[in-house]
């Protein structure tokens, strides 16, 4: 039994960090960000994280985050005019990774709210 769950959260431990690194080389490299499965990437990247990773104590920090990131990044990143468009896109990458880590950890939190 340890060694299944050591697996998952080596497993986990992986896609969080190719996720993240991913979302980097996608928003400096237009090559890369060109591709048309690297949206899917990071979000199946996210998903996995979300399911493996998060877990209930970390739910509210990963919502909060996101939502932080979301509304705040964008307003504050436009003005650096000399690294605007790659910074924008590093954190829609970092949105679409991590969106899909707190779509997976709201459904957890909904039903574990609604087993009461």
């Amino acid at each position: 039994m340890a060694k299944k769950k050591d697996n998952k959260m080596m497993i986990g431990r992986y896609a969080y960090i190719l996720g993240l690194i991913l979302a980097v080389i996608a928003g400096v490299v237009p090559a890369v960000a060109g591709y048309a499965y690297t949206g899917l990437i990071l979000v199946i990247l996210g998903l996995i994280v979300g399911f493996i990773n998060i877990a209930g104590k970390d739910v509210m920090a990963l919502l909060l985050g996101l939502l932080a990131l979301t509304v705040v990044g964008n307003a504050t990143l436009a003005v650096i005019p000399a690294v605007n468009m790659y910074l924008i896109a590093i954190l829609q990458n970092i949105v679409f990774f991590a969106g899909a880590a707190a779509f997976v950890v709201a459904i957890k939190a909904v039903l574990t709210t609604t087993k009461a």
